[in-house]
Formats: structure tokens, C-alpha cells, sequence
């Protein structure tokens, strides 16, 4: 019996790819590189803020570490003084999870955008409370696909690996799933497509939010 879903943010939850590629190419801007196509930016988020600026220079040919610093601190700040602009919730997604609150099952977020950003965009979707748990990341805390935080977050539960749903967008969601042995449900309304979420384990790919309850 499904006791508990998980669901990633970025690309599962919310549409924020838009917000993203907004505020990465503001800092590239600030420090003389080119716009990157939001296209790529499908492509480059998915493993945490420093790792995607990391590529946003590399996709700039640059990888000085003094650069990357200053770019990674203008990008999180401007990004948490506007963290909703451009930002949206799925469509059929609070139906959804409305219902799951309905049926007493329990409803987490587990992300690896900042975790008072992560905090402050659900909060702010959703309303304060919305869900039993958010996290983002966290100091001495390894980002998705390391298990740590997903365990952590089914102790806080108190359910097990078979009683938890774990959803999201990318193939470092369905490794996150796979490797805390739990039945891993691969979306595709957001940045990847159905060959990634097949490849990395993926036991069942869904179309729209409310094919999540057959699996209650």
C-alpha cells in the first residue's frame, strides 16, 4: 500500500525552466558571456545550482574558478530576490495532489535547487504547510542521485522503500528512486525525454499528473 509520494521540483512539480534560463543568462550577461538557448538549459539543469553554472561557462568556453564563483553568487542571489518570475505549476498537478492529501497519503519534496529557495517557491505555489515536507540542498547533505536526503525523508515519514512513490523529470530523479528502492515514475511535461527516464530505471513514464493514482 502507497503511503507517501516524493516528487522533484524543477520540470515535475513546477515550470521553471523558463525562470532558469532567465536568470542564468542574466549572469552570464553580467560577466560578458553569451545567452545560452533554453533549449540547453533542458539539458544542463537537473544536478544543482554551482553544477549548472559550471556548464553555462563551459558552454561559454570558460572554466576560471574566480569567474565561476562570481557567477554562481550573482545567479542564486538575483534568482531568490524573484524566485516566482516566470515560474508556473503544471497543469492537472494540484488536482492531483489535492487528492493524494484527500486519501491521507503523505506528499514531500526533495530537489536540488537551494533549499530556502526550494522552501519559499513551494510555499509560495502552494501555500505554507502544502506539503508534509520540503527539502532543497543542504549543507554536508549530497545532492540527488546520493540517497541520503531520500531516506532521510522516509524516516521522517515513517514509511518504507515499498510504500513510497518517487516521481520526477530526469534520469538523476529515476537513479534517486531506483537506488533508494522505490517504484519510480518517470514525467514527461518536463525537461528530458522518454529515452533518458528508460535508461536510468524508470518503472513507469506518465503523460500527465493524474496517471499517478493507478499506482495508489
Amino acid at each position: 500500500m502507497v503511503k507517501a509520494c516524493i516528487f522533484d521540483l524543477d520540470g515535475t512539480l513546477l515550470n521553471t525552466i523558463d525562470s532558469i534560463a532567465y536568470f542564468g543568462n542574466n549572469a552570464l550577461n553580467k560577466f560578458g558571456f553569451k545567452d545560452i538557448d533554453i533549449k540547453r538549459y533542458k539539458v544542463l539543469v537537473g544536478n544543482g545550482a554551482d553544477v549548472l553554472i559550471r556548464r553555462l561557462l563551459k558552454e561559454n568556453c570558460c572554466e576560471d574558478e574566480g569567474i565561476f564563483k562570481k557567477t554562481l553568487e550573482y545567479y542564486v542571489r538575483t534568482y531568490d530576490e524573484d524566485f516566482l518570475y516566470k515560474t508556473t505549476v503544471y497543469d492537472g498537478m494540484k488536482e492531483l495532489l489535492d487528492e493524494l492529501k484527500e486519501n491521507n497519503i503523505k506528499i514531500g519534496v526533495l530537489s536540488n535547487k537551494p533549499h530556502s529557495t526550494t522552501q519559499k517557491v513551494i510555499e509560495a505555489m502552494f501555500g505554507e504547510n502544502y506539503f508534509d515536507a520540503c527539502y532543497g540542498k543542504r549543507e554536508g547533505i549530497p545532492l540527488k542521485p546520493d540517497t541520503t536526503a531520500l531516506f532521510s525523508l522516509m524516516d521522517e515519514f515513517g514509511v518504507l522503500p515499498g510504500e513510497c512513490l518517487y516521481i520526477g523529470d530526469t534520469g538523476t530523479d529515476m537513479l534517486t528512486g531506483k537506488g533508494g528502492g522505490l517504484f519510480t515514475i518517470g514525467v514527461l511535461w518536463g525537461f528530458r525525454n522518454r529515452d533518458e527516464l528508460e535508461k536510468n530505471g524508470a518503472d513507469i513514464i506518465i503523460s500527465h499528473p493524474k496517471e499517478i493514482l493507478k499506482y495508489i
